[in-house]
């Protein structure tokens, strides 16, 4: 049965990834981020190939107008089979003492009031509906802190929490909730965490092979998939020479 799934941060790395991979699948699509015009885009590209999209424009940190626009939806597109929370970023890597107190409010404000707003959207027709999944994009560093991740780190190790809470409340019902964990993804993750420095960007990947957003997006298409009594309930997710979020081995090549 092909499903409605909404995804946020849907113009670039995972989120479009999982734009893609879900389109592929014959679902219908929601894509909701903060560039219209690269909404647009994604949406000629993909109702090209024959798939349902409807476009949503704003950033995860309003709420009111997040609340605006799921009320809004046409009666058609209401029923939300499946959230993807994957808006989310990093910003900055310096020491908790020398932080940027702008930089830590964009990163809670968006990877958890952000994800926890769209959650007390969408959930509650799921539970009405007593079907649905929401997929929550965590990341390794949600385990244990990395030197000057703190911030970031702690941000994830609330979405750990969150999805794992709220996996607890809807456990009466045939929702699922599923935290997937990346370690190195190569999109523009780390280029905004480095506020466009692109050579120091680059420098994160460098000696290693790293994931793919398709490979993130592959694993949140399996879940949706799985088999109604299936939970998978989280995800670890790594390159192969990444023991952890701080122990990763390069090539001297």
């Amino acid at each position: 049965m092909n499903k409605t799934v909404l995804i946020t941060g849907a113009t670039s790395g995972i989120g479009l990834a999982c734009a893609r991979k879900f389109a592929e699948n014959g679902d219908r699509l929601i894509l909701s981020g903060r560039k219209e015009n690269l909404l647009s885009d994604i949406r000629s590209e993909l109702t090209a190939k024959g798939t349902e999209v409807l476009t949503l424009t704003f950033d995860v940190r309003d709420r009111d107008k997040a609340k605006q626009c799921i009320q809004a939806l046409p009666g058609e597109w209401q029923e939300i089979d499946v959230l993807v929370n994957n808006a989310g970023l990093a910003l900055g890597l310096e020491p908790e003492y020398e932080g940027s107190f702008e930089d830590w409010e964009t990163m809670i404000d968006t990877n958890i009031k952000g994800l926890l707003t769209m959650t007390r959207l969408v959930v509650p027709g799921m539970v009405e509906r007593n079907r649905g999944h929401i997929i929550n994009i965590g990341s390794v560093a949600g385990d244990a802190a990395y030197a000057n991740g703190n911030v970031y780190c702690a941000t994830k190790s609330a979405v750990k929490t969150i999805s794992d809470g709220l996996r607890i409340d809807v456990a009466h019902t045939a929702i699922r909730v599923t935290n997937l964990k990346p370690g190195l993804v190569e999109t523009n993750f780390s280029n905004t965490r480095f506020h466009g420095d692109t050579e120091r960007a680059a420098n994160v990947y460098k000696g290693i092979k790293p994931l793919t957003g398709d490979d993130i997006a592959d694993v949140a298409v399996y879940a949706a998939n799985a088999p109604a009594h299936v939970q998978i309930a989280e995800v670890l997710i790594l390159a192969t020479h990444q023991g952890s979020g701080s122990v990763i081995v390069r090539s001297k090549e």
